[in-house]
């Protein structure tokens, strides 16, 4: 094992990256449209439970996002929970393609968010309840108001590759 001694505020963006690297997380995509319908959509690993009442997720988005520009816009996103074999529809989203010309998506039933219906196997519509910034990501809280899912194995990413979870 590796230590490292630093005062706080003094590890490097590298030294960070691998410790968060070494944490699996499930994958997502978070989703959102524009005033004008444009669809946005990024790959994030960064979603986490708040409150069950009211039903309140967070996401954690870079600052200077156009999704999350379009998020603060039209106030609502959905986060659509990767299945194991949706590791292309995770790269496409994680890179500057035309992501949405790439992976099929429909809206969704409620707020016609970009629901990715065959590589994903749960989907939430939030709407926005607060923001906070913090250094150069923005939190998003958003309180869920439908979800839609089936039984699937997750999409893992950890140690910068992704993974499945292990069968029974």
């Amino acid at each position: 094992m590796t230590t490292v001694d630093r005062h706080p505020g003094h590890v490097d963006a590298a030294e960070y990256r691998t410790l968060m690297g070494a944490f699996p997380t499930g994958v997502v995509v978070v989703t959102t449209t524009g005033e004008d319908g444009t669809p946005y959509g990024l790959t994030c690993s960064s979603l986490s439970s708040v409150t069950v009442r009211p039903p309140t997720l967070q996401v954690s988005l870079t600052s200077t996002s156009q999704v999350l520009a379009a998020i603060l816009e039209n106030r609502r996103f959905a986060v659509n929970l990767l299945h194991a074999r949706a590791r292309e529809a995770a790269s496409v989203f994680a890179s500057p393609t035309d992501r949405f010309a790439a992976v099929p998506w429909r809206p969704t039933p409620r707020l016609g968010l970009p629901w990715l219906h065959r590589d994903a196997f749960a989907v939430a519509e939030c709407r926005l309840a607060r923001t906070l910034e913090i250094g150069d990501h923005t939190l998003l809280f958003g309180e869920v108001s439908t979800v839609d899912h089936a039984d699937d194995v997750p999409l893992l990413y950890g140690r910068r590759q992704y993974s499945a979870w292990p069968g029974d």
